[in-house]
């Protein structure tokens, strides 16, 4: 039985793809000279609707990008997307940075900067705008578009929540 469980473990986190955002370099003065150590911002997802970022740092590159895998791992989020895009325009914000994501048409593709492209493909959107205003800071980039996905709900999501059934805008 246990082992049954994990099996389907593995089996669910087989399909999650990682990758890293941005390397950071610090360095400690020390009486002998600099120490460096480094962070790593991964993103992690199956690019099917789930996303989670994470931040690992240590003495070494490969060991920051491991603990930033992992963490995202644990802070795995569900997206509710419609199709390939967003369901409705979303700002997200983290700091003093703002990013704006806006449903886009099919094949238009994932018009975003290299943070916010990460996030928005290992969630699994395909077709969606974006501009970034205040900090561009890779950090505050990636929670951002985080905090946006966060905000997204679907059609049934919000009739539930006001007890009215939702109509669609009628056009000119």
């Amino acid at each position: 039985m246990a082992q049954d469980f994990v099996k389907t473990m593995e089996q669910e986190e087989s399909p999650l793809e990682d990758t890293v955002v941005k390397v950071y370099r610090t360095a400690k003065v020390v009486k002998g000279g600099r120490r460096f150590g480094f962070g790593a911002l991964v993103v992690v997802g199956d690019r099917a609707g789930t996303v989670g970022i994470g931040y690992g740092r240590a003495n070494e590159v490969p060991a920051a990008v491991e603990k930033g895998i992992k963490e995202a791992k644990k802070e795995l989020r569900r997206v509710h997307l419609v199709g390939r895009t967003l369901p409705h325009q979303v700002t997200g914000k983290f700091g003093s940075t703002r990013i704006a994501m806006v449903p886009a048409s099919p094949g238009t593709g994932v018009i975003a900067g290299s943070c916010a492209r990460a996030v928005l493909e290992f969630a699994g959107v395909q077709d969606v705008l974006t501009k970034v205003f205040g900090s561009t800071s890779a950090k505050n980039v990636v929670k951002a578009a985080m905090d946006g996905l966060m905000q997204l709900r679907s059609k049934e999501d919000i009739e539930a929540l006001r007890g009215v059934e939702v109509q669609p805008v009628k056009r000119w």
